[in-house]
C-alpha cells in the first residue's frame, strides 16, 4: 500500500489545503459582492423614484391643506338659507356673515362678502355687499364705488355671478351644489358658491372675494409647516427646499436658495390660485443623484469591507505559510542536529573502540586517534555550544563579557582547533593577519564561536576546492576579519536570507551537507553584539566572503554595566534580534 504522504510531499499538501481554504472564503465573497452590486443597482433606481414621490406626496399634501382651507371656509360663510334670499330679510343674511365671518392675527381669508340677488324686480336684483363696519348688506355698483381696487373688486364679482343669471332665467335647475371658483381676474379671484330653492332653481349667489396677501402670509406658510412633519418621515426635511411661485413663475415663497434655479418635483395649486405652483427640490442634489451617492457610498463600504476581509484571509494565510515553514525548518533543524550529533559521536565511538581493545600498537596511530576524538569532540562541543547559545539570544538571557583582546590571536586559538579536520579533509588555509593591529573589546568566547562558524562553513560549502582564506586587517576604526572560499557560492537572492535562524540555501548541497541552520544567525547576533555587521560577497560557483567588522573602540551599550575600579570587564544583555 502506497500512502499519499509518500507520492506528495506533507508541504505541498499543507499550501492545497490553505488554498483551498482561501478559495472556500473568497469565491463566496465574491458571490455576496455580485448580489449586493444587483442589489444596489436596483435600490438605486427604486431610491430615486422612492424619493420623488415622497417629495411628490409633500407636495400633494400641501396642496390638499390649502384646498381644505379654502373649501372649509367656504362652506361655512357662503352657506346661505334660500330661505333668506329677499329683498325684506337682508339684514338676516348680514347677520348670518357676521356670525360666520372671523379674523384672525393674520387677517382673514376673504376681503369681501356678497350675494347676487336674481330678484324678478328689477329695482331688487343686483349685488349686495357686506359692510362689516356697519353689519348690513349694502347694494352696489362698480360705477359707484370711488378706489379702482373697489371697482374692480365689483366687477369681480359681478363677472362671475352673471353666467349663473342663465341658468335662473332659462328655469332650469341646477343639481350640483358644490363651490365654484372664478380666476378670471388674478387680483381677485372668487369662490361662488348658488342658493337653489328646493326644486334646483338659481335664486341668487353667495361668494367671497379671495385676499391674495392673506395667501401669501398665512395660507401657504401654515400649510407648509403643518406638512413638514410628514416629510421628515421620508427624508431629511432641513436638507428640501420648498418653493411657492406665482402665477408669473416668480417665487413668491421658500425656505432655502435653490442651487439648480429649478425644483425636481412641482404641483399646481388646486381648487383656487390654480395657476400657482409648489416646489420641492433637494438643497444638495437631486433625487436620482442623491441615489447615485448612496449607491457609490454603499458600494464603497462594501468593497472596503470585502478588501478588508480578503487582506485578514491574506494576512491568516500568510502567517498560517510561514508557520508551516517554521515547523518544516524546525523538523529539518532536528533531523540535521541529530545527524551533526551521531556523525562526531560515532567517530569517537570507533576510535575509542580501537584504544579501548588494544588494537593500535603504534603510537603514531594512538595520538592520531586521540587528535580525531579530541576534534570531533570539539566539534560536538561546538554544536552544543551553538544550540545552548540560541535558545539564550531567543530568551534574551544572553550574557557578553567584554574586555580588550588581541583578535589574532583568537582567530589562531580557532584555526588551530580545525587542524585536524583541515587536515584530514586535505583542506589548505591560510592565515594574514595586518601588523600593529590594537587590542578590541570583544568577548573572546562569542567572538571565538562566530569566527568558528564561518570556517565551519566555508568547509562545509567548498564543493570540490580545498582553499580557505583568512585575513584580519584594519579599515578606519574598523577591524575586519575575512574569511574566504572558492566553492560553491551564494545567489544574490539568498544572501539576505542566510542570516535568518534556521535558513538554509535551497541547492542541491543542502541535501548532501548537514547543518542546523543556526551558525550564521549566531555570527550576526554576536556582530550585531559587538555594534559591529557582518557582510557577505559571493557568486555561485566562485565561492564566499563572509567579512566581520568590529569597531576598535566600543561604546556605551544599552543595559550594559561600567566595570568597576577592580578592572573588572564590562557585561551586556544581548535579546533576541
Amino acid at each position: 500500500m502506497i500512502r499519499l504522504s509518500e507520492l506528495v510531499p506533507p508541504g505541498v499538501i499543507r499550501r492545497r489545503s490553505l488554498w483551498i481554504g482561501f478559495l472556500a472564503v473568497l469565491i463566496p465573497l465574491v458571490v455576496l459582492l455580485t448580489l449586493q452590486y444587483r442589489w444596489l443597482v436596483d435600490l438605486e433606481q427604486k431610491s430615486g423614484l422612492a424619493s420623488r414621490a415622497a417629495m411628490g406626496n409633500f407636495l400633494d399634501g400641501v396642496a390638499n391643506k390649502i384646498e381644505y382651507t379654502y373649501r372649509s371656509e367656504g362652506e361655512r360663510v357662503l352657506n346661505v338659507p334660500p330661505s333668506l334670499l329677499s329683498e325684506n330679510k337682508f339684514q338676516k343674511i348680514a347677520y348670518h356673515f357676521k356670525k360666520k365671518h372671523s379674523r384672525g392675527r393674520s387677517g382673514t381669508v376673504h376681503k369681501a362678502l356678497f350675494v347676487y340677488y336674481f330678484a324678478e324686480e328689477k329695482e331688487a336684483r343686483g349685488l349686495y355687499i357686506y359692510d362689516p363696519q356697519t353689519y348690513s348688506m349694502v347694494k352696489t355698483y362698480h360705477e359707484e364705488t370711488e378706489s379702482p381696487q373697489d371697482r374692480a373688486l365689483v366687477r369681480a364679482a359681478i363677472a362671475a355671478s352673471s353666467p349663473w343669471w342663465v341658468f335662473h332665467s332659462e328655469g332650469s335647475p341646477h343639481e350640483s351644489a358644490a363651490l365654484v371658483v372664478d380666476e378670471r381676474d388674478p387680483r381677485n379671484r372668487v369662490i361662488l358658491n348658488p342658493i337653489t330653492n328646493d326644486e334646483g332653481l338659481v335664486l341668487g349667489i353667495a361668494g367671497m372675494v379671495v385676499d391674495e396677501a392673506f395667501f401669501r402670509s398665512a395660507v401657504l406658510e401654515t400649510s407648509w409647516l403643518k406638512s413638514a412633519p410628514n416629510c421628515e418621515q421620508d427624508g431629511e426635511a432641513e436638507d428640501l427646499v420648498f418653493t411657492v411661485r406665482d402665477s408669473n413663475d416668480e417665487i413668491a415663497l421658500s425656505n432655502g436658495r435653490l442651487e439648480e434655479g429649478e425644483e425636481h418635483v412641482r404641483r399646481a395649486v388646486p381648487f383656487i390660485f390654480t395657476d400657482w405652483t409648489l416646489g420641492l427640490s433637494g438643497l444638495y442634489s437631486s433625487p436620482e443623484q442623491l441615489a447615485q451617492t448612496t449607491f457609490a457610498f454603499n458600494m464603497t463600504l462594501s468593497l472596503l469591507l470585502a478588501l478588508f476581509l480578503i487582506s485578514g484571509i491574506i494576512i491568516a494565510l500568510r502567517a498560517a505559510s510561514r508557520e508551516m515553514y517554521v515547523s518544516r525548518m524546525k523538523s529539518d533543524f532536528v533531523s540535521n542536529v541529530s545527524h551533526e550529533l551521531r556523525t562526531p559521536l560515532s567517530s569517537i565511538r570507533v576510535f575509542g573502540e580501537f584504544l579501548r581493545l588494544g588494537r593500535v600498537g603504534q603510537d603514531v596511530k594512538v595520538q592520531e586517534y586521540g587528535e580525531y576524538i579530541e576534534s570531533e569532540s570539539r566539534r560536538l562541543t561546538q554544536l552544543i555550544n551553538n544550540i545552548l547559545d540560541f535558545s539564550k539570544i531567543e530568551s534574551g538571557q544572553k550574557l557578553y563579557h567584554f574586555e580588550q583582546v588581541d583578535l589574532a590571536t583568537i582567530v589562531r586559538d580557532t584555526i588551530k582547533m580545525f587542524e585536524v579536520r583541515l587536515k584530514h579533509n586535505g583542506f589548505q588555509l591560510s592565515f594574514e593577519a595586518e601588523a600593529d593591529l590594537p587590542s578590541l573589546p570583544v568577548d573572546s568566547a562569542a567572538i571565538g564561536q562566530a569566527f568558528n562558524n564561518l570556517i565551519d562553513n566555508a568547509v562545509k560549502y567548498s564543493g570540490d576546492s580545498r582553499e580557505i582564506r583568512v585575513r584580519l586587517a584594519r579599515e578606519g576604526s574598523h577591524a575586519v576579519l575575512s574569511v574566504q572560499d572558492f566553492g560553491i557560492g551564494i545567489r544574490e537572492s539568498e544572501q539576505d536570507k542566510i542570516f535568518d535562524r534556521f535558513h538554509r540555501v535551497s541547492t542541491g548541497l543542502v541535501h548532501d551537507v548537514k547543518g542546523s541552520g543556526l551558525g550564521l544567525s549566531i555570527v550576526n547576533h554576536v556582530v550585531k553584539a559587538h555594534q559591529g555587521e557582518v557582510t557577505v560577497e559571493s557568486e555561485p560557483g566562485r565561492g564566499s566572503t563572509f567579512s566581520l567588522r568590529l569597531p576598535l573602540a566600543r561604546e556605551a551599550a544599552v543595559e550594559r554595566e561600567q566595570p568597576e575600579a577592580g578592572g573588572q570587564p564590562a557585561i551586556a544583555r544581548a535579546g533576541s534580534d
